[in-house]
C-alpha cells in the first residue's frame, strides 16, 4: 500500500476527539474536494507492505489507530492491514469519503467506521454513495463538513431523508469558526454534534499532527 505518513498525535475529529491516536495516512483520493485539507496525501509517500504498517504501528503501541488519507478504501490491502490490526487488540478508525461501498470492509465491534457525506460546496456531493448509510450503527459516526448556509441545508434535507443510525456530527470548513454552524443547529433543534478540528486548534495548519 501506498502511505504518506504515520504518526502520533490527538485525534481531532468525531466522538473519539481528544483521544491520543496514531494515524495511518495513505496516499490517493478518488475524489477532490474543493477544501480538502490534506492534498499533500494526493500523491508522493512511499510503498509499504501491510506488515510493515503493522509493525510502525506496534512500535507507537497507542490503542487506537486511525487509517485515513486520502481515503484509504482506495488501497487494494487495506483488508489485510485491518486484519493484522484487529488481531493486535487495536481499536480503529476507518476514515472514508463515504463514495465507495462499505460492504467490503470486515465488520467488528473494534471497528469505527468514519464515514462523510459531502455538501454541495465540496463539489463532490454527486459522488456520495447513500446506500452506505445501512451499513453505519451506533459505534460508527457520520460527519458533514459544513461551508455556508446551503451546505447545512442540504446535510439536515440527507437527516430528514434518511434513517441514519449513528452519531452525526457537523464541523464547519476550516474546523474552527463554529458560531454560524452552532446557531443554525440549535434554531433548528437539530440532534447532532458540533465539533471543531481540534488539531488545527492546538498546532494549526501543520503536517503530521
Amino acid at each position: 500500500m501506498r502511505i504518506s505518513e504515520i504518526f502520533f498525535s490527538i485525534q481531532g475529529e468525531g466522538v473519539l476527539i481528544g483521544t491520543p491516536t496514531t494515524f495511518v495516512r495513505t496516499v490517493g483520493c478518488n475524489l477532490d474536494c474543493s477544501w480538502c485539507d490534506t492534498r499533500y496525501a494526493r500523491e508522493g509517500g512511499k510503498d509499504m507492505t501491510a506488515e510493515e504498517v503493522s509493525a510502525a504501528v506496534d512500535k507507537i503501541g497507542a490503542p487506537f489507530v486511525s487509517l485515513t488519507g486520502g481515503e484509504p478504501l482506495i488501497q487494494s490491502d487495506i483488508n489485510l492491514l485491518v486484519g493484522m490490526l484487529l488481531e493486535d487488540g487495536y481499536h480503529i478508525t476507518i476514515e472514508t469519503n463515504g463514495s465507495l461501498p462499505l460492504d467490503r470492509l470486515p465488520t467488528s465491534e473494534e471497528i469505527m467506521i468514519s464515514m462523510d457525506i459531502k455538501c454541495p460546496s465540496s463539489g463532490m456531493s454527486g459522488h456520495n454513495h447513500y446506500e452506505n448509510l445501512d451499513f453505519l450503527s451506533p459505534r460508527d459516526q457520520l460527519k458533514f463538513v459544513i461551508a455556508d448556509r446551503v451546505d447545512y441545508l442540504f446535510a439536515k434535507k440527507v437527516l430528514v431523508e434518511h434513517d441514519v443510525n449513528a452519531p452525526v456530527i457537523m464541523t464547519p470548513a476550516g474546523g474552527i469558526d463554529m458560531l454560524p454552524l452552532a446557531e443554525w443547529i440549535l434554531t433548528d433543534k437539530l440532534w447532532v454534534r458540533v465539533l471543531p478540528q481540534l488539531h488545527k486548534i492546538i498546532w494549526g495548519e501543520r503536517r503530521g499532527v
